[in-house]
């Protein structure tokens, strides 16, 4: 997942504006015209960094003549007190893009953070850690491009790229034979048609319907390995629902060849970082 310069710029721009209004009238009338000041961006505590690069160039955006000198590429893993980067220029601009930069810094690797985490987790099982769509709106690539560099794989970015049949879908269709079957009629060869299964039983329907993958949606561990079994490597299986950090290696021991969770990029924290001078 990569981010273009252009979307980069955008979200810059939308975000100073949203902040700083008609000028940041704290700064303007207690710090003298022409002050300098030279400040580093400091994790305090152990983050997977991402959106460092995004936050130099906002300060840069404020004004051209500050210098960020970057010092941790993102998806390093750095202990508390690491230095991120170095600021320094006229003081009015760096404290009138502090608080946006540092906001983007903390959300993007808040996400990478904990996506490491579960990335850790399922290491070494044979399965997959992807995303999903559970974002905040309008940070839809952003939210994918820290979840990657945290560690996991990109599933749909949105939903034009893939076909997804819920439960709502095979709802209004009829059956799930019927949707899948319209699915692969209607769509061209290479894409990837999945549908998603809340019992075993529509597991062995799902399988016989010759889909590409099969999502099981919020089935405990005993479950997955039926459906695995049932599926027999038919097609590819994702598993997804009640996924988090205490159950999220059991599952992806069951034999599934993904495994996604919401809250990596829905439910993460941010993570502390700090502006502090010196």
């Amino acid at each position: 997942m990569q981010l273009s310069r252009a979307e980069v710029d955008d979200f810059i721009n939308r975000s100073l504006a949203e902040d700083i209004g008609r000028g940041d009238l704290t700064t303007m009338v207690t710090i003298p015209a022409g002050t300098r000041l030279r400040a580093s961006m400091v994790a305090r505590q152990e983050v997977v960094v991402c959106g460092i690069e995004i936050a130099a160039l906002t300060f840069r955006r404020v004004h051209q003549e500050i210098k960020v000198e970057v010092k941790a590429r993102d998806g390093d893993k750095v202990a508390r007190g690491a230095v991120l980067a170095v600021v320094e220029g006229d003081a009015r601009p760096v404290l009138a893009a502090e608080r946006t930069a540092l906001n983007i810094l903390q959300h993007l690797s808040g996400i990478a953070t904990e996506v490491r985490k579960y990335a850790e987790a399922v290491e070494g099982t044979g399965c997959t850690l992807i995303d999903t769509r559970k974002t905040i709106p309008t940070l839809r690539n952003l939210a994918k491009y820290a979840s990657f560099t945290g560690g996991a794989r990109n599933h749909r970015i949105r939903l034009d790229d893939g076909v997804l049949i819920k439960d709502n879908h095979i709802a209004a269709a009829g059956s799930l034979t019927e949707t899948v079957r319209r699915a692969k009629r209607a769509t061209p060869a290479l894409t990837v048609i999945e549908v998603e299964c809340d019992t075993v039983e529509q597991v062995k329907e799902a399988a016989e319907s010759g889909v590409d993958m099969i999502l099981l949606d919020n089935m405990g561990v005993e479950d997955l390995r039926k459906a695995v079994a049932i599926v027999n490597k038919r097609c590819r299986i994702e598993c997804s629902g009640g996924v988090t950090l205490e159950t999220v290696r059991d599952k992806a021991m069951t034999g599934v060849d993904f495994i996604s969770s919401g809250r990596m990029t829905q439910s993460a924290p941010a993570v502390d970082i700090g502006l502090d001078w010196g």
